[in-house]
C-alpha cells in the first residue's frame, strides 16, 4: 500500500508549525536542571525571560523567536515503504509545505540568493530547504523531522591530527564556545553537537545532527564516547559564561558526540550549537494514512551507526 502524498504534506505542514512554536519537553527539562545550578544573576534573569517567552508563544500560537532560522528536513524511510507518486513527490511536498508555512505560521523568509539576494519570500530556492535522507530496514513508514536552526553562526570546524587526542578536542571545544559567547555567535544555553571523524562534509553533517536530532539526556551507545560527552558538557559549563554570554555557570544544556570512520592521518572535528530556541518536530506517516507526532526524531538507530560489513 502506498503512503498517500497528501498525508506527507499534511504532516510536513504540522511539524513546521509545531517546531516554530513549541519547545520540546526534553529541552525544557534540561533548562530547568541548568537553572537550578546557575550562579549568575543575569543568566538566571535571561532563563526566566526565555521560559516566559516560550509560554507566551504557546498560548498565542505564534513563533517563539523572531528568527525562525533556515527550516530543513530529515527524512527516514523504511525499506518496505512506498509513497504515492514516488520520492520526487515527497521533495515537492516538502518544498510546498515550507512555502505555505512561511505565509501561514508565519516563518521569517530568510532565504535569498547568495549573490543576487533574490528573495521569493517563501524560504524556498536553489538547494533550499535542505532535505537529508536516511533508511531503516524492515519498516514501511516514513519519518519526517524538521529543525529550525539559525543559519548564520553556531558552527565551526577544524582538522586535528591523531596525536592531538582528547586534549585537542577539549581545546577546540573551549576555543569555539568562548568565541561563540564573547562574539555573540550563538544563543546559549545550547545543546552542543560534536562531529568526530568522517570526511570534512560528513564531519559537519554528523555534528549538526548530533546537536539537532538527539534529545537532552540521550547518551551515545559507546560507553567511552558517552563518558566523553558528559566530560565535555562539564567542561563547557566551566568557562564562566551563562545564558546569552553573561557571566555565569550554565552554557551547555547537553553535549552529544557522533563519530564516523576517517582518514588515518587526521581527526576532523566540528562543533555545532542548537540554541535556546532548540526547535524540532517529527511525524511518522504510515501507509494507512495515520500520522503520529513526537519531539524525539529517533534518527540515530543501531542501523545508522552500523560499524562494519554485514557478511
Amino acid at each position: 500500500m502506498n503512503i498517500p502524498i497528501d498525508k506527507v504534506q499534511e504532516a510536513a505542514l504540522e511539524i513546521m508549525r509545531r517546531a516554530a512554536i513549541e519547545i520540546p519537553p526534553d529541552y525544557r527539562e534540561g533548562i530547568k536542571a541548568l537553572q537550578k545550578k546557575e550562579t549568575g544573576k543575569l543568566p538566571r534573569f535571561v532563563i526566566h525571560a526565555m521560559q516566559d517567552n516560550w509560554d507566551a508563544a504557546d498560548e498565542d500560537r505564534r513563533p517563539m523567536c523572531a528568527d525562525t532560522g533556515l527550516p530543513r528536513y530529515y527524512v527516514k524511510v523504511g525499506n518496505n515503504a512506498s509513497v504515492e507518486n514516488g520520492f520526487v513527490a515527497v521533495e515537492r511536498a516538502l518544498r510546498h509545505a515550507t512555502a505555505e508555512c512561511t505565509v501561514t505560521i508565519p516563518l521569517r523568509p530568510n532565504r535569498v540568493h547568495p549573490l543576487w539576494r533574490t528573495d521569493h519570500n517563501n524560504n524556498v530556492g536553489i538547494n533550499a530547504p535542505e532535505v537529508e535522507w536516511s533508511f531503516e530496514p524492515d519498516m514501511d513508514w516514513i519519518d519526517i523531522t524538521t529543525v529550525h536552526k539559525g543559519g548564520l553562526f553556531g558552527s565551526d570546524y577544524r582538522m586535528l591530527f591523531p596525536g592531538d587526542g582528547i586534549d585537542g578536542i577539549k581545546r577546540f571545544l573551549l576555543d569555539t564556545l568562548i568565541a561563540f559567547g564573547k562574539r555573540g555567535l550563538a544563543c546559549q544555553p545550547a545543546i552542543v553537537g560534536i562531529g568526530l571523524g568522517g570526511s570534512k562534509d560528513t564531519c559537519m553533517q554528523l555534528g549538526k545532527q548530533a546537536a539537532c536530532l538527539r534529545t537532552v539526556g540521550d547518551r551515545n551507545p559507546d560507553p567511552k564516547v558517552a563518558e566523553l560527552e558528559l566530560e565535555l558538557m562539564q567542561l563547557g559549563n566551566s568557562i564562566g559564561m551563562g545564558a546569552m554570554g553573561f557571566v555565569g555557570s550554565g552554557m551547555v544544556v547537553d553535549c552529544h558526540i557522533e563519530c564516523g570512520y576517517t582518514h588515518t592521518g587526521g581527526m576532523p572535528i566540528s562543533v555545532h550549537t542548537f540554541c535556546l530556541s532548540s526547535r524540532r518536530s517529527t511525524a511518522r506517516v504510515h501507509a494507512s494514512g495515520e500520522i503520529e507526532y513526537r519531539t524525539d526524531p529517533q534518527w540515530f538507530t543501531p542501523y545508522l551507526r552500523r560499524e562494519t560489513v554485514e557478511w
